[in-house]
């Protein structure tokens, strides 16, 4: 068998074009994409870049890549103080109610697990230690209990984003104040304010900015230079702007080799955001549409290109879906009725085959799954669950060694998922 050539391309941000993927060290993949802050449901914009690096996540395994993805959760953060306090609920529970939320919409939508989803409040110290390491360089001064990055000790700034530094301006979760050396200067600490969740740090009790946690735990998971860095376009400027100012102050090897960014989805021409009120989430599109229907319309666009989310477009994409499975159904029963089987009798074979594995009885359990293949049914371990597809039939003697389920084939795999 010819071997899988694992050479693709990539639009990185930062050169503007695209470029041939070669990973930093042969054979794996460090990749690091920036999670949501845990206040609210998620909206389909969120939906829509992960979903996005999801496919691109699959891919990489597919061509073989042993993959670290990470991705994060901002579970301390103004937002979720202010929401807190209009519900009345710790912002700790809040944060950790809807991180919980997030996790059934990725469920729903069938993105698989990242390696690793940290959470800022559990890196309080690589936080601080990153933000000690970067005064120390002489890129951020302190005042007052709070620490600012100076951008005018970056000589870069601006490289990703194409900004000219006079032209930059704080970024929109920062307040301007006179104390700032440079109006572009951003936080790295916040000195505690009444009421607010709060750390001891050498500077004073207070919490990290926001673009501080990703740089840190970025750096804790895949070091300070890995592969893929990701998120919408609108983390270009200025959150993704500001990591790469911190984390090469605070480290000179400090290098992304590829940054990606999905494009926006619209609403009536208009950016969805949740600031503008102007958003449908996950879950109300869910609870209408089988969750299928709207991976199946995030991903009928160009992941860079814009796409508008309308009725009309997720009624098409649903009916799309239905189609597919109404296709695999048929093929299903047409399995069935060859090999002479019922799906009853399916499902009480992979019961029979589960419990001889628990039982370690692994001869019966081959047995199981030949007699079933011979008569053109495949079984597929999907994490603990097995799931059957149709197959051509094959004999035992023309069976070969099943595939792990971590170097599943990619088009396997996301049957295996609509299958479920």
């Amino acid at each position: 068998m010819a071997k899988r050539s694992t050479e693709f391309q990539v639009y990185n941000s930062m050169t503007k074009q695209k470029e041939i993927f070669k990973p930093r060290a042969e054979g794996k993949v460090g990749m690091y994409i920036c999670g949501v802050t845990s206040y609210d449901y998620s909206h389909i914009g969120h939906a829509r870049a992960y979903v996005a690096f999801d496919v691109l996540y699959r891919y990489l395994k597919h061509l073989g890549y042993e993959v670290v993805y990470v991705r994060n959760f901002t579970d301390v953060d103004d937002k979720i103080i202010r929401r807190a306090n209009e519900l009345g609920e710790d912002p700790k529970a809040l944060s950790g109610r809807f991180c919980q939320e997030f996790l059934k919409d990725m469920a729903d939508l069938q993105c698989l697990l990242p390696t690793h989803q940290p959470r800022v409040t559990d890196h309080m110290d690589e936080i601080k230690n990153m933000i000690a390491q970067i005064i120390k360089n002489g890129c951020a001064y302190a005042v007052d209990g709070d620490v600012y990055f100076s951008v005018d000790n970056s000589p870069n700034y601006g490289i990703l984003s194409g900004r000219k530094l006079e032209d930059n301006r704080a970024g929109e979760r920062v307040v301007v104040d006179e104390r700032k050396r440079n109006p572009a200067d951003f936080a790295l600490w916040k000195a505690a304010k009444p009421g607010e969740p709060l750390w001891d740090s050498p500077w004073g009790p207070g919490r990290p900015g926001w673009h501080i946690e990703c740089s840190a735990m970025s750096a804790h998971y895949l070091t300070h230079a890995f592969d893929i860095h990701g998120g919408g376009m609108d983390l270009i400027f200025p959150h993704h702007e500001n990591e790469i100012a911190q984390s090469c102050a605070a480290c000179s090897d400090s290098k992304i080799n590829y940054w990606m960014h999905n494009g926006f989805i619209t609403l009536n021409d208009e950016k969805m955001s949740k600031s503008e009120k102007n958003f449908f989430t996950i879950r109300e599109v869910t609870e209408l549409y089988h969750p299928l229907a709207l991976r199946h319309f995030l991903l009928g666009t160009h992941y860079r290109s814009p796409v508008n989310y309308s009725i009309s477009q997720i009624e098409i994409a649903s009916e799309a879906v239905f189609y597919v499975y109404q296709v695999l159904q048929q093929l299903k029963n047409k399995a069935l009725k060859r090999g002479g089987l019922t799906e009853e009798d399916v499902l009480q074979s992979i019961e029979e085959r589960m419990l001889a594995r628990k039982n370690k009885e692994f001869s019966k359990s081959d047995e199981i799954r030949s007699d079933l293949a011979a008569k053109g049914i495949a079984l597929m371990d999907v994490g603990k669950e097995t799931v059957w597809r149709p197959c051509v039939p094959v004999q035992q003697e023309q069976q070969i060694e099943r595939v792990p389920q971590n170097k599943l084939p990619l088009h396997e795999e996301s049957v295996a998922l609509v299958d479920k």
